[in-house]
């Protein structure tokens, strides 16, 4: 008996674009649109018609706002959701909203050509609702914001740590609970999130907001300094690179690398050879294998590797990859990755730059 299809419900004013999304999963043999919908009005009645498993969302939508659509209905009935979002600095800012409102990813909607051009990303949007239809829905806070966590307790002594970190589905969120805790002296931090041009530069100003340390996306050439995370941008790979006693961030545009730029494994593979052991690397939530192979180089070359745990991430894909090769040095829940990691700078003291 074949295993049931997963039922998909399309939500969006674009009467073109709910007839490019069904054409999309219809042609996937394990999924399927069970209803479309103009508006989340009109949803609210076919979710409890349909019971899907996966619901796509445009959060920009004219009749009612998406946001408060999607705030209610994880508090009531959470399921995953993946928005359909523009590639503009609104379209940007609304759809990080929505993940911080337990959205669970995103696909950009493409600006020119959209029949061309959501057909050509087919691929990735089938497998992205077959990662949400697998996924853990995360139900919205009470009024959508978290409290501010604590600071954590400074590092005693003064270090050249740096924290490596990558992450992709549920990665925008679980990022900010890393970051968030840490005190403004903690080591410099670079990171790559899946994530399109356009989208990074408000992921990393929202992020700013809300930390103690400076969050800013990477610019090619600049120093590395404590106290700051650097964001890859979409559409570049970030390296760690070196400039006399100095780190640097190095962006470029080479080939994707497991399908992803930024990719993973590409900054990964940069804190092996350029940190070594003075480097601690965490691989958070996400799906396919990209950074598996790059935290088995770091801690092959002495650097203490975290892979999230099955049960905090929202896909636990990336992480699993890793465990597996033997990648992971310890295997740590979200809610204790940010005291691990500066236990973990505590421990180390005044590291030597090797």
């Amino acid at each position: 008996m074949s295993a049931a299809k997963i039922k998909v419900l399309c939500v969006d004013d674009s009467a073109l674009i709910r007839e490019l999304l069904t054409e999309i999963i219809n042609r996937q043999p394990d999924m399927e649109v069970v209803a479309v919908a103009p508006n989340p009005l009109v949803a609210r009645d076919l979710i409890k018609q349909h019971n899907p498993d996966v619901l796509t969302l445009d959060v920009e939508m004219p009749r009612m706002d998406g946001l408060d659509f999607l705030e209610r209905l994880m508090r009531l009935r959470p399921m995953p959701v993946l928005m359909v979002s523009s590639l503009t600095q609104a379209g940007s800012e609304i759809t990080l909203r929505a993940l911080e409102l337990g959205a669970l990813d995103f696909v950009a909607k493409p600006q020119m050509g959209i029949r061309h051009s959501m057909m050509e990303y087919g691929a990735e949007i089938a497998e992205k609702l077959r990662a949400a239809a697998r996924s853990r829905p995360r139900q919205a806070l009470r009024d959508g914001k978290a409290p501010r966590p604590a600071a954590l307790k400074a590092p005693l002594v003064s270090s050249e740590k740096l924290l490596i970190i990558g992450a992709s589905t549920g990665g925008t969120e679980a990022i900010r609970q890393v970051l968030e805790p840490l005190p403004a002296n903690a080591p410099a931090i670079l990171i790559a999130q899946h994530m399109p041009g356009g989208f990074t530069r408000s992921f990393a100003e929202r992020l700013d907001r809300l930390c103690r340390i400076r969050v800013k996306e990477a610019e090619d050439g600049e120093r590395i300094l404590p106290g700051h995370a650097y964001i890859a941008p979409g559409d570049a790979h970030l390296q760690l690179a070196r400039s006399g006693a100095n780190y640097v961030a190095r962006l470029d545009s080479g080939p994707p690398v497991n399908r992803h730029r930024p990719s993973v494994d590409v900054l990964f593979r940069s804190a092996a050879q350029q940190a070594g052991r003075n480097a601690i690397g965490a691989l958070l939530t996400g799906m396919g294998k990209d950074g598996a192979q790059g935290l088995l180089e770091m801690r092959q070359a002495g650097a203490v590797t975290l892979a999230q745990d099955e049960a905090s991430c929202v896909v636990f894909g990336m992480p699993r990859e890793a465990i597996a090769i033997g990648g992971a040095s310890e295997v740590v829940g979200l809610d204790e990755m940010a005291p691990r990691l500066m236990a973990l700078v505590a421990a180390s003291g005044r590291a030597q730059r090797v």
